[in-house]
Formats: C-alpha cells, structure tokens, sequence
C-alpha cells in the first residue's frame, strides 16, 4: 500500500491547477485518515467504539441493570386518628395526612394505574393518645390496625407494610421507652416494639418493618412471630441502616413526631458511619430479617450498595426520605431542572446502587411516568 506522502507528491505532480489539487489533497487525507482509523480497529481497538450501543432510546434503556417497575413503588400514607381528615401537609408537596374513611376513596385510581404496596404511618392527633410508653400504638382502634383491616378487606391484592415505632405515638417523641436520665431503655424498647410489630401482623399486615434503631429488635421480633404462628406469611424488613441528620424535617411535620428534647443521634447512625451501617446489616440479616431498609436514599448509594452485597440474596429497599421528596420539588420549582427528569434519574441511581425496592412519596407522578 502507498505511503501518504507518496500519495499526495503524485496528486500534486498531475496536476497543475491549485484549486483541484487543495481539493484532491483533501480527499487524500481524508482515505488515509479514514483507512487508518480502519486498520486500528481492525487490529483490535474495536471495544473503544460505544456510541452505538445507546444511540436509541430503547438501546439506552437496556443498559440499565435494573428496569424502574411499578411493582419496586411503595408509597407511603400518614394515618390518623381523624377518620375523615384530608389535612395538606405544607412541607410535603401534593401529600395529606388522611383518616381511614377517606382510604379507599383515594387509593381506588392509584391500585387502577398500578399502586403494588403502601407502607402505613400512624398520626394520633386526640387529646391524650400520647403517652411516656407509646401505649396507642397498637391500640385495636387506632388509625393503623383499623386501616390494615379496612384495606386488606376493600383491596386484597394490595401489600400493606406497616412501619414500627413508637415516636408518633410517644408524649417525648422518642422512638422507644427512655430511662429517668433521657436515654434509651433498650430492652423494654424492644419488648414494646416487638408486641406493636406482633399487633400489626395479627391485623393483617402482610410486612412489618421497624425503624426504631433499637438494638435486639429484629430477633425479638422474629421469635414471637414465630411463636404466634405466623412467621412463614408476614415478612420482616428491617430499617438497618437508619441515618440521623436533615432530612426528615417534611415527615416530622406529617406524623408529629419531632423530639420535645434531645435529638436521635445516640440511636440513628451517623451521617459518616459506613462501618456502623456493615455491622448493623449484618446484624439483622443474623437475626432473621427477610429484607433490608436504607434510609435515606440519594445521600446513602454506597451504604445501598454495601446491603447489596452483605444481603444479595435478599430484597434491598432504599426508602427517598421526605426531605428528599421535598428538595426535588423546590428545585424543580425554582427552574433548577425539570421535574420528572430529576425523580427519574434519581430513581437509577437508586436502582444502580442495588435496591430493588423503593418507598417515595412520589410513586404516584412515576407510575403515570412509567405509562408514557
């Protein structure tokens, strides 16, 4: 093969006039270039060459290694002891805290579209539901047992988890019982936890998952499960990996839960506490969880991808906390980006983490998403 000097002193002997030989010198460099970009890739540099692979939108889609499905969508409801209250929470766009009697007119178009699972918060608002044990929480009357039944009734196919702990429903605010100088009593946290976690399985629940911190409450949770009967039908996803820090202000707001002292940092990890976090997974993985809650999610991707591989052989949910949901909106408020694309590529980042679940207030707006 002709060098391409060789080629272009030939091109510029035969011909004389400069117009066509600029404009052969061209073409020249031009089949040279090309001719040897070939033979690189040729040689073996083809993998260089990805453009390709994601030029459609379909293409795009299957690099994914998790598809976003309306079956990974839990949605999460704040229950009251109101039972016809629809009360807008300002500091969560779009959502309400809602009685039991307004359920199944509200949820009826959302189980239509596709709603899978909800996940249920109780919001005890009567004069004197509060007390220091948190002794409404598993009240037979109170806002969560009466909406496991009245959902399990009017929507058999719906999955209903139910969150555990005892900071709704606490006069302190505290996610357990607490000793005379303010801190954690752990064991009778967990005894206490581990009856409203029964109390919720007995009513229908299909899943309990508790996000107190306490340490021990998983086992004790387990076993009487097991001891009631019903371990083999109600599964235990635990909120392992429980982050402190700013980003639950909108759900304080919801369920009226914000501390009347103190703050939760001595049971929630802290915000750097990766190694915590490996431990606390393991932990409830040996102590009989069948799932594992991160939360936050966006804040938390490598602790989402740590679960997933400490439980990989179990569902990872990560959960996109309410000042999450929250930040998103006043982004997208403010110009920032828009709306959709935001919650969209947060939902991958999520699933590329590892999670297979994902509880966000937004599974409304993403289950019409999911249907353009």
């Amino acid at each position: 093969m002709s060098s391409f000097s060789t080629l272009v002193d030939n091109l510029s002997f035969r011909d004389s006039d400069r117009e066509s030989r600029v404009s052969q010198l061209s073409r020249a460099k031009s089949y040279a270039s090309t001719n040897a970009t070939s033979m690189t890739s040729i040689s073996g540099d083809i993998k260089s060459q990805l453009h390709g692979g994601y030029s459609h939108p379909l293409a795009r889609a299957w690099q994914a290694d998790r598809q976003l499905t309306k079956s990974m969508l839990v949605y999460p409801l704040f229950i009251t002891d109101n039972a016809d209250e629809i009360t807008p929470i300002p500091s969560l766009p779009n959502q309400s805290r809602r009685g039991i009697n307004t359920l199944v007119p509200f949820l009826t178009p959302l189980i239509q579209r596709g709603l899978r699972s909800i996940i249920l918060f109780g919001v005890p608002l009567a004069p004197g539901s509060k007390d220091a044990l948190g002794t409404s929480a598993d009240d037979p009357k109170g806002p969560v047992i009466a909406s496991i039944k009245l959902l399990r009734r009017a929507f058999p196919d719906l999955y209903i988890m139910a969150d555990v702990c005892l900071c709704e429903y606490t006069s302190h605010g505290h996610c357990g019982i607490l000793r005379d100088d303010g801190s954690l009593n752990n064991a009778m946290s967990v005894d206490r936890i581990s009856d409203v976690a029964l109390a919720y399985a007995l009513a229908g629940a299909h899943c309990v998952a508790p996000s107190d911190m306490n340490d021990g409450r998983v086992r004790a949770i387990k076993l009487k499960l097991i001891d009631e009967g019903i371990a083999h039908k109600v599964l235990l996803m635990s909120y392992s990996a429980k982050f402190s820090g700013a980003l639950y202000g909108p759900f304080r707001d919801a369920a009226g839960s914000v501390p009347s002292f103190g703050d939760r940092k001595c049971y929630q990890l802290p915000p750097g506490g990766r190694g915590l976090a490996r431990r606390a997974i393991q932990r409830d993985i040996g102590e009989g969880a069948d799932a594992i809650m991160v939360k936050p999610a966006s804040a938390y991707l490598d602790i989402i991808s740590d679960a997933k591989e400490l439980g990989r052989d179990m569902p990872i949910a990560a959960y996109q906390v309410s000042g999450e949901f929250a930040m998103l909106h006043a982004g997208a408020k403010a110009g920032v980006f828009d709306l959709q694309e935001i919650v969209m590529e947060s939902m991958q980042g999520i699933l590329r983490a590892g999670a297979n679940i994902v509880v966000t207030y937004f599974a409304p707006e993403l289950m019409g998403w999911l249907d353009q």
